[in-house]
């Protein structure tokens, strides 16, 4: 395994104490794309604080590459790349001088440096810009630029930390399309294991192999996406209404429809589940009119991440992500 954490426990102190992970455990295997997917708080920071050698458990045992986080954090640190949020490139120096400097922190020469620094602006379609300031890079130039830095010394894991937030849909195809090729070899020329954190269920679902839920500190729900959404039966029925203020009586009379299960309000709409969504339209129209609600819309779709992350934690990834 690339990464495992078992029974990792921290507690952050205050009034009260905060409980971030509660017996959180994972295993990943080498060579695939890991997603973490969960709330704000749920401990997703926490475990990737941990993996990373930035953070102690208050108990429990990681290893990454087979090294002990804990005993071990400097052959760790060597052994990973951590692609944060916030760039980690210097806006006043040039692509390639970012890279540069990246390979000899990690302790490589000068010379092996600079040849791995024009492997990877070429692999990444830098080339061109690779003696431009980092500062007059696009958004999505300047992502590739951050991913690029923490393949610069080959590491055996790349932790991605939400690598398309703030891209326009374009560059964040582009950037799913440089992740995939990450992790399969095809860019680097060496397969790496990527540990993703997203806010973005569409990612998940492209990127990665497997996934992980997190919340309240712990492993709800593992596996490939497409079994997680094959375990659902049926139908997601989702009701776009009028008026936001008439969710709060529009719900207790969907949950009457036998067929149907009781809907999660989300603002204006409503959303339930149903063995056969499309036969339920006709019941579910019915029952709004003659309540006199008026209805915007009403689809019918097959289940999707966001209906497994509602199963498992009660909420849809969207309310979460305020």
């Amino acid at each position: 395994m690339a990464l495992r954490g078992i029974d990792l426990v921290k507690t952050y102190p205050g009034k009260p104490p905060v409980r971030a992970l509660d017996g959180l455990s994972l295993e990943v295997a080498a060579g695939t794309v890991f997603g973490l997917l969960g709330p704000n708080g749920a401990g997703k920071s926490t475990t990737v604080k941990i993996l990373t050698t930035l953070s102690r458990p208050d108990s429990g045992t990681a290893e990454v590459a087979g090294i002990d986080v804990a005993r071990r954090p400097e052959q760790v640190r060597r052994a990973i790349g951590l692609v944060s949020q916030k760039s980690s490139s210097d806006p006043m120096a040039t692509g390639r001088e970012n890279l540069v400097l990246a390979g000899r922190l990690q302790g490589m020469s000068g010379r092996d440096a600079r040849r791995r620094a024009g492997e990877l602006l070429e692999r990444f379609r830098l080339a061109e810009a690779g003696d431009r300031l980092a500062r007059t890079y696009s958004g999505g130039m300047a992502r590739k630029l951050d991913v690029a830095i923490g393949l610069m010394h080959r590491p055996a894991v790349l932790f991605l930390d939400e690598p398309t937030t703030g891209l326009d849909p374009e560059a964040r195809a582009e950037m799913w399309a440089e992740i995939e090729r990450v992790a399969s070899g095809e860019a680097t020329g060496e397969q790496t294991t990527v540990l993703l954190t997203t806010h973005y269920l569409e990612e998940a679902d492209r990127l990665a192999a497997r996934l992980a839920i997190v919340d309240h500190g712990r492993v709800v729900l593992e596996g490939p996406p497409d079994e997680l959404k094959s375990a659902l039966r049926g139908d997601r029925v989702h009701v776009e209404l009028a008026e936001k203020r008439d969710a709060g009586r529009a719900a207790p009379l969907l949950g009457k429809l036998d067929g149907l299960s009781y809907p999660t309000v989300e603002g204006a709409s409503l959303i339930a589940r149903a063995d056969h969504g499309a036969a339920m339209v006709p019941a579910v129209l019915a029952a709004l009119d003659d309540a006199g609600v008026p209805v915007a819309s009403v689809t019918v779709a097959r289940p999707s991440l966001d209906d497994v992350y509602l199963s498992h934690v009660g909420r849809t990834f969207k309310e979460d992500d305020k």
